[in-house]
């Protein structure tokens, strides 16, 4: 791999290092002492030149050769994505062995300033630093450029902001979706009332639903046609309301009637393919694409009651508001979200609990819930205005 040349009548053997930067070293004797050497350098742990690879051909194989078949096919097309629209235009051109952590760095800078979220700048850097550690292991490189970059900081202004609906916005969605588009709303009222994600719900067969127990087991997602593990690779168990529950136990009911009327030859055969169907379905039986989510079913009820258009994704962001806004833990809300951590939960919706923290601190008085006027003390504010009082 290494790139020899003989300059002056000795070889010189061009590489680069460890930390990304070009290094020339003269060998005296023949060409053969000279690829002697370089073998050295190579299994010394330098890496090597080569100026005909670039990093759009590398990643363009190392996503066939290994990111196919080793991660979820929705990672998989988040990669693709991100390497076509961030890391092809900053790196595309340049030989992948070149690449630096000086420019790593830099190109996290570059997505900083143009206001990036940091989590979406850290999932930019995932595959690069994915494509390093393969190229580790095929001992090609012994460093990667991308990886204990560090924290940084990020404009927090021009991060994406939540948009969630309000309780009474909610309830007129649902309202109208249950008079003018009945048979979605009961996959509407799945989504307001388990925070689910358009690919679980697409995915949310009659045998995950727990009627009796009164819980929802997420176990699938689909993702441009795949089925896969839900995100962060667990299953988790969310609550149905009763509200929920009687609307899916009266669909399941019609669903199996149905089932039974087209074909009540065997009904146990029959009734078993019904709780490994889809729950939530075309008007036609066809299986819900979660990408029509959006535009073919949410984007219609919203239009009908008057009410500002929002993402799918924000249906789970209102579910966590509202229960965060009456009173319900962090801790409870993560785990109904199957968020990875508690932190993010915090991050994303602490905001959101307006007077948590005024019961936080009335807890500190010396006499909780007592009111100056009542406490038998004159306070600063009652107290004659003089200088003391402004020290």
């Amino acid at each position: 791999m290494a790139c020899i040349r003989k300059r002056r009548g000795k070889w010189v053997i061009d590489y680069y290092d460890a930390a990304g930067k070009r290094r020339w070293e003269t060998v005296a004797g023949t060409r053969k002492d000279a690829e002697e050497r370089m073998a050295k350098i190579v299994s010394g742990g330098r890496r090597a030149i080569d100026t005909k690879r670039t990093t759009e051909e590398y990643a363009k194989e190392w996503l066939e050769t290994y990111a196919k078949t080793h991660v979820k096919p929705s990672t998989y097309w988040e990669y693709e994505s991100i390497l076509k629209n961030h890391l092809f235009p900053a790196f595309g051109k340049v030989p992948f062995a070149r690449i630096s952590r000086e420019m790593v760095k830099k190109l996290v800078a570059e997505k900083v300033r143009a206001g990036f979220s940091r989590s979406y700048v850290r999932n930019i850097i995932v595959p690069l630093r994915e494509m390093f550690n393969h190229a580790i292991d095929d001992g090609l490189v012994i460093s990667n450029p991308a990886s204990r970059l560090g924290r940084f900081n990020y404009r927090r202004g021009d991060s994406k902001k939540i948009n969630p609906l309000t309780r009474d916005e909610l309830g007129l969605v649902l309202q109208t979706a249950k008079e003018r588009i009945p048979h979605h709303y009961p996959l509407l009222l799945c989504a307001a009332r388990t925070g689910m994600r358009a690919g679980e719900l697409a995915a949310l067969q009659w045998q995950d639903i727990d009627f009796n127990g009164r819980f929802i087991e997420v176990r699938r997602n689909l993702s441009r046609g795949e089925l896969s593990t839900p995100k962060n690779h667990k299953t988790r168990r969310i609550d149905m309301s009763l509200q929920l529950t009687n609307t899916l136990d009266e669909l399941l009911g019609r669903r199996k009637a149905d089932a039974l009327r087209k074909n009540g030859t065997n009904p146990d055969l029959v009734l078993n393919a019904v709780m490994e169907s889809c729950v939530f379905i075309r008007e036609d039986g066809r299986a819900l694409d979660p990408n029509d989510l959006r535009r073919q079913i949410l984007y219609r009820v919203l239009d009908m009651a008057g009410i500002r258009r929002i993402r799918f994704h924000d249906l789970r962001h209102t579910y966590a508001s509202l229960l965060l806004q009456q009173g319900e833990s962090p801790a409870y809300v993560k785990d109904q979200l199957g968020h990875f951590s508690i932190q993010m939960t915090v991050d994303i919706y602490g905001h959101l609990m307006p007077g948590a923290n005024k019961q936080a601190v009335d807890k500190l008085d010396d006499v909780p819930g007592e009111s100056p006027a009542t406490s038998g003390s004159k306070t600063v504010a009652e107290a004659p205005r003089t200088e003391a009082n402004y020290a």
